[in-house]
């Protein structure tokens, strides 16, 4: 079986390592770039989160909000790298800028490590359980539906 049988192609047979070359900008821009998605993605996850808790109360047993920007994030990526493994021109500007920058700092991996061991220290163990597992397996769902979603539009 192929290595990428399990991803769905392109319209042109093709996969993202077969996209277009990046060019890549200065360090100092390539810094800039990621600055600036970070701060806003920092922001954007920060509004995630009160606004959900806000919805759904301060008392709530399960990380909603970190899951809802992971698996979020998850499927921008996925968004992301279909369209820049299609239209490889000036990806690497928004590669930097959305991709490193924006969703790195919206994403909150290091925040679901965090609250998934204050589960297990409770002795939660189901919802931690629950909760990596639906994390992990709704992320990678989600990465895949943006990646096959931007590989059906022309």
């Amino acid at each position: 079986m192929h290595g990428t049988a399990l991803l769905p192609a392109f319209r042109d047979g093709g996969y993202p390592a077969k996209g277009l070359p990046m060019n890549t900008p200065s360090p100092l821009i390539a810094s800039l770039y990621v600055a600036l998605g970070g701060g806003t993605g920092a922001v954007l996850r920060y509004q995630v989160g009160r606004q959900m808790t806000h919805w759904l109360g301060p008392n709530m047993a399960f990380p909603w909000p970190t899951l809802a920007v992971n698996v979020t994030g998850s499927l921008a990526m996925g968004l992301l790298a279909g369209y820049l493994a299609r239209h490889g021109h000036g990806g690497e500007h928004w590669r930097l800028l959305l991709g490193v920058g924006l969703l790195g700092g919206y994403t909150t991996f290091s925040s679901f490590s965090l609250e998934a061991m204050l589960l297990i220290e409770r002795h939660q163990l189901g919802l931690a359980f629950a909760y990596a597992a639906s994390s992990v397996l709704a992320g990678i769902a989600a990465l895949w539906v943006g990646l096959a979603t931007m590989r059906t539009v022309g």
